[in-house]
Protein backbone atom coordinates (compact mmCIF):
# COMPACT_ATOMS: atom_id res chain seq x y z
CA UNK A 1 0.00 0.00 0.00
CA UNK A 2 0.83 3.48 -0.86
CA UNK A 3 1.04 6.33 2.06
CA UNK A 4 2.10 10.02 1.02
CA UNK A 5 4.30 12.15 3.16
CA UNK A 6 3.51 16.39 2.71
CA UNK A 7 7.03 18.10 2.91
CA UNK A 8 7.36 20.31 -0.11
CA UNK A 9 6.18 23.62 2.70
CA UNK A 10 8.61 26.47 3.29
CA UNK A 11 7.85 26.31 7.39
CA UNK A 12 7.02 29.70 7.18
CA UNK A 13 6.31 29.80 11.69
CA UNK A 14 9.29 27.65 11.94
CA UNK A 15 11.97 30.79 11.22
CA UNK A 16 14.87 30.97 11.63
CA UNK A 17 15.41 27.27 12.18
CA UNK A 18 13.78 26.17 9.17
CA UNK A 19 15.89 28.92 6.97
CA UNK A 20 18.83 26.05 7.19
CA UNK A 21 17.30 22.70 7.63
CA UNK A 22 13.63 21.60 6.08
CA UNK A 23 11.36 21.80 8.87
CA UNK A 24 10.78 17.46 8.32
CA UNK A 25 14.35 17.04 9.45
CA UNK A 26 13.86 18.87 12.43
CA UNK A 27 14.90 16.32 15.69
CA UNK A 28 12.56 15.28 18.21
CA UNK A 29 14.01 11.99 20.52
CA UNK A 30 16.97 11.46 18.28
CA UNK A 31 15.05 11.36 14.56
CA UNK A 32 14.19 13.84 12.39
CA UNK A 33 10.24 14.26 12.28
CA UNK A 34 9.82 12.35 8.95
CA UNK A 35 12.15 9.47 10.07
CA UNK A 36 9.08 8.76 12.86
CA UNK A 37 6.35 9.20 10.35
CA UNK A 38 8.16 7.17 7.78
CA UNK A 39 8.51 4.17 10.89
CA UNK A 40 5.21 3.93 11.84
CA UNK A 41 3.84 3.91 7.99
CA UNK A 42 6.38 1.10 7.37
CA UNK A 43 5.01 -0.57 10.88
CA UNK A 44 1.47 0.24 10.07
CA UNK A 45 1.32 -1.87 6.39
CA UNK A 46 2.99 1.17 4.10
CA UNK A 47 6.35 0.34 2.88
CA UNK A 48 5.91 2.53 -0.28
CA UNK A 49 6.08 5.85 0.36
CA UNK A 50 5.59 9.14 -1.82
CA UNK A 51 7.67 12.30 -0.39
CA UNK A 52 6.75 15.82 -2.35
CA UNK A 53 9.80 17.96 -2.14
CA UNK A 54 10.18 21.65 -2.40
CA UNK A 55 11.71 23.98 -0.19
CA UNK A 56 15.61 22.35 0.57
CA UNK A 57 13.86 19.11 -1.04
CA UNK A 58 17.69 18.26 -1.90
CA UNK A 59 18.34 17.64 1.83
CA UNK A 60 15.36 15.45 2.89
CA UNK A 61 16.55 13.03 -0.32
CA UNK A 62 19.85 12.83 0.82
CA UNK A 63 19.30 11.65 4.43
CA UNK A 64 16.10 9.31 3.31
CA UNK A 65 17.65 7.98 -0.09
CA UNK A 66 15.66 5.08 -0.89
CA UNK A 67 14.25 4.41 2.20
CA UNK A 68 16.02 0.75 3.15
CA UNK A 69 17.35 1.89 6.04
CA UNK A 70 14.21 2.37 7.40
CA UNK A 71 12.03 -0.61 5.94
CA UNK A 72 10.92 1.27 3.32
CA UNK A 73 10.53 2.18 -0.60
CA UNK A 74 11.03 5.86 -1.27
CA UNK A 75 9.90 7.74 -4.28
CA UNK A 76 10.19 11.42 -4.96
CA UNK A 77 7.28 14.07 -6.21
CA UNK A 78 9.31 16.81 -6.98
CA UNK A 79 7.94 20.47 -7.41
CA UNK A 80 9.21 23.82 -8.57
CA UNK A 81 7.57 25.42 -5.58
CA UNK A 82 5.43 24.20 -3.03
CA UNK A 83 1.83 22.80 -4.40
CA UNK A 84 0.15 23.09 -0.74
CA UNK A 85 -1.58 20.32 0.40
CA UNK A 86 -3.71 19.27 -2.57
CA UNK A 87 -2.11 20.71 -5.53
CA UNK A 88 0.73 18.57 -3.74
CA UNK A 89 -1.38 14.90 -3.96
CA UNK A 90 -2.42 15.92 -7.24
CA UNK A 91 0.83 16.20 -8.93
CA UNK A 92 2.09 13.04 -6.70
CA UNK A 93 -0.74 10.92 -8.44
CA UNK A 94 1.05 8.94 -10.98
CA UNK A 95 3.21 7.44 -8.02
CA UNK A 96 0.47 6.66 -5.95
CA UNK A 97 -1.27 4.28 -8.01
CA UNK A 98 -4.94 3.14 -8.70
CA UNK A 99 -5.57 2.22 -5.03
CA UNK A 100 -6.73 4.31 -2.25
CA UNK A 101 -3.31 5.50 -0.47
CA UNK A 102 -3.00 7.50 3.38
CA UNK A 103 -1.55 11.22 3.30
CA UNK A 104 -0.07 12.33 6.32
CA UNK A 105 2.18 15.53 7.01
CA UNK A 106 6.32 15.30 7.84
CA UNK A 107 5.80 17.77 10.63
CA UNK A 108 3.67 15.68 12.99
CA UNK A 109 4.74 13.66 15.62
CA UNK A 110 2.27 11.14 16.59
CA UNK A 111 1.63 7.76 18.22
CA UNK A 112 -1.08 6.53 15.59
CA UNK A 113 -1.44 3.72 14.69
CA UNK A 114 -1.24 3.44 10.61
CA UNK A 115 -2.12 -0.35 10.26
CA UNK A 116 -5.88 0.52 11.12
CA UNK A 117 -6.06 2.55 7.74
CA UNK A 118 -4.57 0.01 6.09
CA UNK A 119 -7.02 -2.65 7.32
CA UNK A 120 -9.56 0.48 6.12
CA UNK A 121 -8.78 0.47 3.01
CA UNK A 122 -8.52 -3.09 2.95
CA UNK A 123 -12.29 -3.81 4.26
CA UNK A 124 -14.33 -0.60 3.03
CA UNK A 125 -15.66 0.08 -1.36
CA UNK A 126 -14.01 3.05 -2.14
CA UNK A 127 -14.52 5.59 -3.49
CA UNK A 128 -17.85 5.56 -1.53
CA UNK A 129 -16.74 6.97 1.03
CA UNK A 130 -14.35 8.50 -1.10
CA UNK A 131 -12.00 9.62 1.75
CA UNK A 132 -11.57 8.83 5.65
CA UNK A 133 -10.30 11.44 7.86
CA UNK A 134 -8.39 11.30 11.30
CA UNK A 135 -9.81 14.02 13.87
CA UNK A 136 -8.00 15.02 16.99
CA UNK A 137 -8.79 17.18 20.14
CA UNK A 138 -8.47 21.25 19.32
CA UNK A 139 -5.14 22.84 19.93
CA UNK A 140 -4.80 25.84 22.24
CA UNK A 141 -4.05 27.72 18.73
CA UNK A 142 -6.83 26.06 16.86
CA UNK A 143 -9.81 26.18 19.31
CA UNK A 144 -12.22 26.70 17.00
CA UNK A 145 -11.81 23.38 15.08
CA UNK A 146 -12.31 22.52 11.23
CA UNK A 147 -15.11 19.56 11.78
CA UNK A 148 -17.09 17.34 13.34
CA UNK A 149 -18.71 13.47 13.41
CA UNK A 150 -21.68 12.37 12.73
CA UNK A 151 -21.71 8.56 13.38
CA UNK A 152 -19.20 7.59 10.99
CA UNK A 153 -19.33 10.24 9.10
CA UNK A 154 -17.58 13.38 9.00
CA UNK A 155 -19.71 16.26 8.94
CA UNK A 156 -19.76 20.17 8.93
CA UNK A 157 -21.61 21.41 11.98
CA UNK A 158 -21.50 19.71 15.34
CA UNK A 159 -19.01 19.88 18.04
CA UNK A 160 -16.06 21.05 15.89
CA UNK A 161 -12.40 18.92 15.94
CA UNK A 162 -9.02 19.48 14.59
CA UNK A 163 -8.31 17.74 11.05
CA UNK A 164 -5.07 15.71 12.45
CA UNK A 165 -3.03 15.78 8.64
CA UNK A 166 -3.89 11.82 8.68
CA UNK A 167 -6.27 9.93 5.93
CA UNK A 168 -7.06 8.10 3.10
CA UNK A 169 -8.11 9.12 0.15
CA UNK A 170 -8.96 7.50 -3.40
CA UNK A 171 -7.62 9.06 -6.57
CA UNK A 172 -11.39 9.18 -8.10
CA UNK A 173 -11.79 12.03 -5.86
CA UNK A 174 -8.99 14.26 -8.05
CA UNK A 175 -9.83 13.76 -10.93
CA UNK A 176 -10.44 16.74 -13.36
CA UNK A 177 -7.62 18.69 -11.76
CA UNK A 178 -4.53 19.39 -12.83
CA UNK A 179 -0.94 18.38 -11.86
CA UNK A 180 1.32 21.79 -11.27
CA UNK A 181 -1.59 24.27 -9.96
CA UNK A 182 -0.92 25.18 -6.14
CA UNK A 183 -4.09 24.03 -4.52
CA UNK A 184 -5.18 24.00 -0.95
CA UNK A 185 -7.08 21.40 0.23
CA UNK A 186 -9.36 23.11 2.07
CA UNK A 187 -12.55 24.13 1.36
CA UNK A 188 -12.38 22.32 -1.67
CA UNK A 189 -12.98 18.63 0.42
CA UNK A 190 -15.82 20.00 2.00
CA UNK A 191 -17.86 19.43 -1.21
CA UNK A 192 -17.54 15.70 -0.41
CA UNK A 193 -18.15 16.02 3.48
CA UNK A 194 -21.63 17.88 2.19
CA UNK A 195 -22.34 14.76 -0.33
CA UNK A 196 -21.60 12.30 2.85
CA UNK A 197 -18.77 10.65 0.97
CA UNK A 198 -16.20 11.16 3.88
CA UNK A 199 -15.98 8.91 6.66
CA UNK A 200 -14.14 10.03 9.78
CA UNK A 201 -12.52 8.77 13.34
CA UNK A 202 -11.87 10.65 16.66
CA UNK A 203 -8.14 9.85 17.92
CA UNK A 204 -7.06 10.99 21.58
CA UNK A 205 -3.48 9.99 21.52
CA UNK A 206 -0.06 11.29 21.25
CA UNK A 207 -0.57 14.10 18.20
CA UNK A 208 1.61 17.13 17.76
CA UNK A 209 1.70 19.35 15.03
CA UNK A 210 5.11 20.59 15.22
CA UNK A 211 4.30 24.29 13.63
CA UNK A 212 6.61 26.76 15.26
CA UNK A 213 10.33 26.79 17.59
CA UNK A 214 7.99 26.61 20.51
CA UNK A 215 5.77 23.75 19.27
CA UNK A 216 8.99 21.81 18.86
CA UNK A 217 10.70 22.84 21.92
CA UNK A 218 7.64 21.49 23.70
CA UNK A 219 7.52 18.42 21.98
CA UNK A 220 10.95 17.53 22.91
CA UNK A 221 11.02 18.17 26.72
CA UNK A 222 7.53 16.06 27.02
CA UNK A 223 9.56 13.13 24.88
CA UNK A 224 12.57 13.66 27.69
CA UNK A 225 11.78 9.82 28.32
CA UNK A 226 12.10 8.65 24.89
CA UNK A 227 9.31 6.69 23.46
CA UNK A 228 9.25 3.23 22.69
CA UNK A 229 11.60 3.08 19.66
CA UNK A 230 10.26 1.31 16.45
CA UNK A 231 12.99 -1.03 14.73
CA UNK A 232 15.60 0.48 11.75
CA UNK A 233 15.60 -1.91 9.09
CA UNK A 234 18.90 -2.77 7.62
Amino acid sequence: MHAMILAAGRGERMRPLSDVRPKALLEVAGRPLIEWQILRLVAGGFPDVVINLAWLGAAIKSRLGSGKDLGARIAYSAEAEALDTLGGIVQALPLLGDQPFAVTSADIYTHFDYSTLAARIRADTYPDPVAHWVLTDNPPYHREGDMALEGPLVARVGAKLTYANIGVYHPAMFAGLAAGAKLKLFPWAYQFVDQKRVSGEYFSGVWHNVGTADDLHALVRSLAVPPAALPAHG
